[in-house]
Parts: structure tokens; sequence; C-alpha cells
């Protein structure tokens, strides 16, 4: 069976094909997620703020016999929210999967954190998974159907020098629970994905903020992970992929901690 046959049983699978929209797809997770739901049978909207960014993603799943198209989005401001939201529905389909991973990093320790930092931080990770949510959750209630799955991260139990990132992150899992119960009564889950360690441009760029060679910082961290490895961008993909289907239906609420070991 070719790849794009498959693609065509699964996207009309109990003759609905699902819209998935992926938030910082860009790139690295994000990327990694889009690639996955396309191979599930979703056609994805591949959504990050440089539109441009997102155009090898979506051919890479074109030639894999996937639809794609890549969205610009800034997904901390709710008129550009909508208008994406809008063109996604019109192009691809009313969307009910809706994964927020768009997420930016300004380290620093807290005494030396700036006010533009810190909310800077919160309005891409928290605002935007607020306002995304809130844009495509009336698609999904319509169709009393939809998948709501945000990254949250490791750092949400508290991470030194990101005092912004963990509470955005934290907000994230708040947010996710509030969301189930809301929307549960309409056929929509909503869970959380705790990423740790995963080897992508923002774990190298903290490498490089702390004087480490990426390689050397990838060593030690996986010296302290239980699997003895750190994670790739597809580790979350198949955890995302897991929430997002069909069979998922009775899981709502939860964070699921993807770190190669226990979280407390």
């Amino acid at each position: 069976m070719t790849s794009s046959t498959l693609l065509d049983d699964l996207d009309t699978r109990d003759g609905v094909r699902r819209t998935a929209v992926v938030t910082g797809a860009a790139r690295g997770i994000g990327a990694a997620v889009a690639r996955r739901l396309a191979a599930d049978g979703m056609a994805v909207a591949v959504l990050d703020l440089d539109e441009s960014a997102c155009a090898a993603v979506v051919e890479e799943i074109r030639a894999a016999g996937g639809d794609a198209r890549a969205v610009g989005c800034d997904v901390a401001d709710p008129a550009s929210v909508t208008a994406a939201v809008e063109r996604i529905a019109a192009e691809l389909g009313a969307p009910t999967v809706l994964v927020n991973n768009a997420g930016i990093i300004r380290d620093n320790l807290l005494f030396k954190m700036s006010v533009e930092d810190f909310d800077a931080v919160t309005a891409v990770h928290l605002r935007g998974a607020f306002l995304m949510t809130q844009a495509v959750q009336r698609h999904m209630v319509a169709a009393e159907y939809g998948r709501v799955v945000n990254l949250s991260s490791t750092s949400a139990l508290g991470n030194r020098g990101q005092a912004n990132y963990a509470a955005a992150k934290a907000g994230v899992q708040g947010f996710t629970k509030t969301v189930a119960f809301e929307l549960g009564r309409f056929g929509v889950t909503a869970n959380a994905i705790a990423p740790g360690f995963i080897e992508t441009d923002m774990t190298a760029a903290t490498a490089a903020r702390v004087g480490v060679e990426f390689e050397e910082y990838k060593l030690a961290a996986a010296a302290q992970i239980p699997v003895a490895r750190t994670g790739r961008p597809d580790d979350i993909a198949h955890a995302v992929s897991f929430f997002a289907s069909e069979g998922a239906g009775y899981v709502s609420g939860q964070v699921l901690y993807v770190a190669g070991g226990p979280r407390n």
C-alpha cells in the first residue's frame, strides 16, 4: 500500500477528514507533530509567526501524500488568530484538532529578568494557547468533536532562570484542565504534554546561553535521565498523536510528562 493510499484510507475513516492546527510548527517539536498528524491522515495547518518558514514542512507533508497549508500567525494577537483560524476553516476545513506548541524563551535570573521578557514569554505560551483555543473551540463544539493538546514543560515544576517560562507552562496545565471541564460535554478533550529535555533549537540556545557546547550539554542531561538519553521531537509527536486520536476520547484533563523518567 502506498503512503498516499494509506492517507486516503485514514482521511475517510468514519467519513470524516480531521483538520489539525499546529502552532509553532516551522521547526522542532511543532514540525514533528505536523508531520505525524499528517501521517495519521489529517489535513494540517502548519502555523508559525513567519509563514515562509513553514514552507519546508508543508512540502515534506505534501511529498508524502498529505495535505498541508502554511499559515502565518502571531498567536498572542487576537486579530491575527481570528484571521488565521478563518483562513484555515476556508482552505482546509473546520479545525477540530489543535496543538498549542508555539513558544519562545527569554531566560534570566529573577533579579535580572525584565518585565518585557516576562510578558513576552507568558504572552506567547499562555495567552497564545488561550486565544487559539478560544478561536478553534467553536468549530469543535459545532462538530461535537475536538482534541486540544497543549505543550507544557517539566519547567512547570520550577527551573532556575526561567521564572517567566515556568509560570507560563504551569499556567498552561491549569488552563488545560479548565478547558477539559468546560468542553467535555461537547465531545472535546483537552490534555497537556510536558516534555523534558528535547533536542531542539531552543535547548541549543539554552546551551549557548550558559556557554556549553550542545553535544556536551546533551551528554550531561542524558546522565540524569533514567532512560539514559535525551528526547527528540518525534518522542513528543508520538504522544500528541495519541491525545489527538479518536481513540483517546475518554482521556481528558491530563498532563503527560514525556521526560525519560518520572517527574513529581
